[in-house]
């Protein structure tokens, strides 16, 4: 947790204030919330589902993240009154609407492994 007062957390706030870029970065930043969004853009799931699809990820970790993208309005977490307890996760409106953005980040990102095993290929030649 960063101290409220501190030029990181200041700079952090003025940055996402006025860039827009920047803003998204902070909200799907990391190694796990664009993999946690794409697993969701298939639909509901619930814990387990999304814990066994995101291979390597702790339980500490995807609950970490979880908790921030429900935070920041992405996800939606259902709980239902049961023995045992059953939880949900699904996007939100504004989890859906970066549907296009996420695919285009994936996109990008399967181009360049691509070129940069073809380089790759060619070097060891």
């Amino acid at each position: 947790m960063r101290k409220a007062n501190s030029t990181n957390t200041r700079n952090k706030v003025i940055i996402d204030t006025h860039c827009g870029m920047a803003h998204t970065l902070s909200l799907i930043g990391g190694r796990w919330k664009p993999s946690i969004l794409c697993h969701l853009l298939g639909g509901r799931l619930r814990y387990n589902e999304l814990r066994k699809g995101l291979i390597g990820v702790s339980e500490r970790m995807l609950v970490l993240q979880l908790r921030e993208l429900e935070s920041d309005g992405l996800v939606k977490r259902i709980v239902y009154a049961e023995v045992p307890p059953r939880v949900e996760y699904e996007l939100t409106p504004d989890g859906y609407s970066m549907q296009a953005l996420l695919e285009s980040l994936s996109n990008w990102g399967i181009a360049r492994l691509k070129k940069k095993m073809k380089e790759d290929k060619l070097a060891a030649a």
